[in-house]
């Protein structure tokens, strides 16, 4: 049997939604594998969070250790790295956050584990085990292959994986701590959270986006008033922010925010690779473009060619009729 790992994260008294993505992937693939999955937990005082994860993975080991209480990726590294020893996991998933990138690749080597980051999809065939990402900026999708080991190490980008509740019962595993010591060279001091603006685009169940298309500041009410009329909120592609017509908050893309809302609405946006690697999750996808042959509407489940000038007035008022 070829086991999975998934490390938990949580914050401030929370499970982030990336762990539920992460389980969800991590169930199908452990299927592929033939083996189960058992989700981490490290903590100080979180046996609550096993309610909510129960039902997502067939064990769930947990650590818990007042040197645990605040992400510290030494003190991480040595608890997994015990488990992952003692456990034998074939594959050991981590979110691709500010916390994966800290612990995976100091834990690879450690464990001297071939290491794949930023995944967005991952497939076992025949109990062989691939990883998808994308290389130079987005450009190319690379399908990765690895060499033999007794296990392997991968972060993956937040929303690759839809969020599935399939059922299971986890059996719960209390394991002791393997730390002995506070680490003194490496101490949490205190948790920022970062400005989210007017709006948190990354929690908005309907958003719609502008590109260049829009061509000047002054047309930012025209789609504005569809986002209204929606029920959405107003987010862009990167020419937009550059431009300075919206904030660095409300950019969708490689080098903005992913995004995962029900509706996205893409508005004079040709649909660049850095755009939609950010919004590819989303549910159902609307594209309006006067470009047929715009790249959007690869991606796009509805596409509507035309003058958006013209197209979304009219869907505005269409929208404003129907809510009477």
């Amino acid at each position: 049997m070829k086991d999975v790992f998934a490390l938990v994260e949580h914050r401030q008294g929370e499970i982030l939604d990336v762990t539920y993505e992460i389980l969800s992937g991590g169930v199908e693939l452990a299927s592929k594998l033939g083996g189960q999955l058992t989700a981490v937990l490290l903590g100080s005082d979180v046996g609550s969070f096993t309610d909510q994860l129960k039902s997502r993975a067939h064990r769930i080991v947990v650590v818990e250790d007042d040197k645990l209480k605040n992400f510290n990726s030494e003190a991480y590294q040595q608890v997994l790295s015990a488990l992952i020893e003692d456990h034998k996991p074939y594959v050991t998933l981590i979110p691709q956050s500010g916390f994966g990138v800290d612990l995976a690749p100091s834990l690879a080597v450690e464990l001297d584990y071939p290491l794949t980051t930023d995944c967005y999809e991952i497939d076992a065939k025949d109990g062989v085990l691939s990883s998808f990402r994308q290389i130079y900026g987005g450009k190319v999708n690379a399908q990765i292959s690895f060499v033999d080991a007794p296990g392997y190490i991968l972060t993956v980008r937040a929303a690759s994986f839809a969020v599935e509740e399939p059922g299971l019962t986890a059996e719960i595993v209390n394991v002791d701590s393997p730390l002995t010591e506070e680490i003194a060279y490496r101490k949490f001091v205190d948790y920022v959270e970062a400005a989210v603006g007017e709006v948190d685009i990354t929690q908005a169940n309907i958003v719609v986006g502008i590109g260049r298309g829009i061509k000047e500041q002054e047309n930012l009410t025209v789609v504005e008033e569809l986002a209204k009329a929606i029920g959405g909120v107003l987010a862009c592609s990167r020419p937009v922010v550059d431009a300075g017509w919206l904030p660095k908050e409300r950019q969708v893309g490689a080098s903005g925010k992913t995004i995962k809302p029900k509706l996205y609405i893409a508005v004079g946006i040709s649909g660049a690779f850095q755009h939609v690697a950010g919004m590819k999750g989303a549910d159902t996808i609307v594209a309006i473009n006067k470009d047929c042959n715009a790249p959007i509407f690869g991606e796009a489940d509805y596409g509507i060619v035309g003058d958006l000038f013209k197209v979304v007035p009219a869907l505005s008022e269409k929208l404003k009729e129907l809510k009477g």
